[in-house]
């Protein structure tokens, strides 16, 4: 099984094609996206492990939707004072099909 490690967004995802993935947001409609930042790549036999990327090395997708998750709730808070700040956060997405590695 042929996959490979990406980073995006300060994070890494273990890819393979045909896989849909939900990345940090990508600032672009959708459409066609290439990522060259492969940290690790894999047919089953060999293995290349970049330093601390790989040079050449892209891994390609659509653009398959833009959205933003599920609301948490934040609550900030202080002992004995009475004080409580609630807040909530939506973290937007993007998710990607790997169609090629």
């Amino acid at each position: 099984m042929a996959f490979a490690i990406i980073q995006n967004g300060g994070k890494q995802y273990k890819v393979a094609v045909g896989e849909t993935v939900s990345l940090e947001k990508i600032d672009q409609e959708e459409g066609k996206v290439t990522f060259s930042f492969v940290v690790l790549t894999t047919d089953g036999e060999n293995t290349v492990i970049g330093e601390p990327f790989i040079k050449g090395a892209l891994v390609e997708g659509n653009i398959v939707e833009q959205g933003r998750a599920d609301k948490i709730r934040v609550v900030h808070r202080k002992a004995k004072k009475r004080m409580m700040k609630v807040r909530g956060h939506r973290q937007p997405f993007t998710k990607v099909l790997i169609t090629k590695i």
